[in-house]
């Protein structure tokens, strides 16, 4: 009896040794490398705006996203895997994508993110890939014309929680009010109904939503520069010197300008040429 007590004493010592050595040699999320993944499976996972006209925007008709970051996602997959590298996007709002890109559920985030020292200390940047600007978004006739003219109290601001814009507001319209929603989509229903004065984000975003609603225009010029990069996990280097020669392929072999004449060469008072690089 003792000898089978000492059998099965043992056994569970190894079973035991045995789990805790496997959860010693996994991985976490920081450490794993994600480039070499991505080589194997041939394929980059890249957390994508899904309502944001211009950027990253669902066609209801066939289920597809569609936009500039879409298609420059896909251009820089090629340049990274080769012409057979797959993508896949996953739809993230502002409040989301750190949390997806911090639990590996994603490898990238290319979705309208500025670039801010605040952030940096969360994730790592490559260089910029589009140089945004805030602005205002109001209704034809209105007269707010600049953030000045909603500095008063009684004013009311929307914006995007999670988003920089609305960080910005309090330096430059502190007696105003800021009404923080969800996504775009709420924000310019909001508008609609009323519930404030402007919606505040950058401007190719709210050219965007001028387009797609005649009613509302752009107004004030830019107030801020809102230099948009794509943002990887802390320690990984390797992905992200990757995804800066990659924007440097594009840029160089014309892909960039074919792109950004596709989405914005066309949208009413966006300047295009501006951005060309």
């Amino acid at each position: 009896m003792r000898k089978i007590w000492r059998l099965i004493s043992a056994a569970f010592l190894g079973l035991v040794l045995l789990t805790c050595l496997s959860a010693c040699g996994a991985k976490s999320v920081a450490e794993q490398d994600v480039l070499t993944t991505d080589q194997k499976t041939n394929r980059i996972t890249w957390g994508v705006k899904a309502d944001t006209r211009l950027f990253g925007l669902e066609n209801i008709r066939t289920g597809k996203l569609e936009g500039f970051e879409i298609d420059l996602a896909k251009a820089l997959t090629k340049k990274i895997l080769g012409h057979n590298g797959k993508c896949t996007f996953v739809p993230v709002t502002s409040g989301t994508r750190v949390p997806l890109l911090k639990n590996g559920n994603i490898d990238a985030i290319m979705a309208t993110m500025t670039i801010t020292p605040e952030r940096e200390k969360q994730v790592d940047f490559t260089h910029s890939y589009f140089d945004a600007g805030q602005s205002l978004l109001v209704k034809k006739g209105s007269p707010i014309k600049n953030i000045q003219d909603l500095n008063k109290p009684g004013k009311v601001i929307l914006g995007v929680s999670g988003s920089n814009s609305v960080k910005n507001v309090a330096k430059f319209a502190p007696r105003a009010r800021v009404l923080q929603l969800s996504d775009y989509a709420q924000a310019m229903t909001a508008l609609k109904s009323k519930q404030g004065d402007a919606l505040t984000t950058d401007n190719g975003i709210l050219y965007g939503m001028a387009a797609e609603n005649p009613h509302y225009e752009v107004v004030g010029g830019n107030f801020t520069k809102e230099p948009y990069g794509i943002a990887v996990n802390k320690n990984q280097n390797r992905f992200r010197k990757k995804l800066n020669l990659a924007l440097d392929q594009v840029e160089k072999d014309g892909t960039y300008n074919r792109l950004l004449l596709k989405w914005f060469g066309h949208v009413k008072g966006f300047n295009y040429q501006e951005m060309k690089r």
